[in-house]
C-alpha cells in the first residue's frame, strides 16, 4: 500500500466503487481543474486525492461550527437519504426537498432561521439557496460535479453530486469526521453506510 493510499479518508478502492470520480460529459472551466482525465466514453474522472483532500477541509471546516450554525440542502431526491442521516446523526438542520425562498433573509417569515454556515448537494438545483445565503453574508460549501459551476460559492467539493451511493459516502465520511473533531466519537465510527445510501 503506497503513502498515499494510507492517509485518504476511506481505502482508495471505496472510492471507486461508489464512483466518486465519475463527472459528467460537459465540463465547466472552473471544474477543468478537478479533472484527471476524459473517457473514451466522454465522461470526465475526476481526482480522487483532489476528492479526499477537499473532504478533510470541509470536515474540518464543518466541525469549527455547532450544528444549529448549520444548514444543508439538498433538492434532489438521489441525496435525501444522505443528508438525512448525516443530520440525524450530527444534529445539523437539514432541508431534503425543496428550499423555502426567503427562509434565511425575511426575518418575518415563520420559518425563519439563522445559520452561519450552509451546505448545498448541488450549486444548480439548490441556487435558491445560494443566492438568499450571498444576500445574508453566509458562507456557502457546495458538491460540485463536473457541469457545475463555482459564483458564489466559497468551498467547493469537487465529486459526482447525482449518484445515491457517490453522496452517500461523501455524508458518510463527513458525519464520522465531523462528530470526531467535535469530541463526541466514542470509540469507533460505525454507523453503516446502508443508513446513508442503498447498496
Amino acid at each position: 500500500m503506497t503513502e498515499q493510499q494510507e492517509t485518504l479518508l476511506v481505502p482508495l478502492d471505496q472510492y471507486l466503487k461508489v464512483g466518486i470520480h465519475i463527472g459528467t460529459k460537459f465540463k465547466t472551466k472552473y471544474m477543468e481543474n478537478f479533472i484527471y482525465k476524459v473517457r473514451s466514453d466522454g465522461l470526465s474522472i475526476l481526482n480522487v486525492q483532489e476528492i479526499d483532500k477537499r473532504l478533510k477541509v470541509i470536515g474540518n471546516f464543518l466541525s469549527q461550527y455547532s450544528p444549529e450554525d448549520i444548514l444543508v440542502i439538498c433538492r434532489r431526491e438521489n441525496g435525501w437519504k444522505a443528508v438525512k442521516a448525516f443530520g440525524k446523526l450530527t444534529g445539523i438542520r437539514v432541508f431534503a426537498g425543496r428550499y423555502p425562498p426567503g427562509i434565511l433573509t425575511n426575518s418575518s417569515l415563520e420559518d425563519f432561521m439563522e445559520t452561519k454556515l450552509i451546505m448545498v448537494t448541488d450549486p444548480w438545483p439548490d441556487k435558491n439557496a445560494i443566492l438568499d445565503s450571498v444576500k445574508a453574508g453566509i458562507p456557502v460549501i457546495a458538491l460540485c460535479d463536473t457541469n457545475n459551476t463555482s459564483n458564489n460559492i466559497d468551498l467547493v467539493l469537487p465529486c459526482n453530486n447525482k449518484g445515491k451511493k457517490a453522496l452517500g459516502l461523501i455524508f458518510w465520511v463527513l458525519t464520522r469526521d465531523y462528530l470526531k473533531n467535535r469530541g463526541l466519537l466514542q470509540g469507533e465510527f460505525n454507523a453503516p453506510f446502508e443508513d446513508f445510501s442503498d447498496e
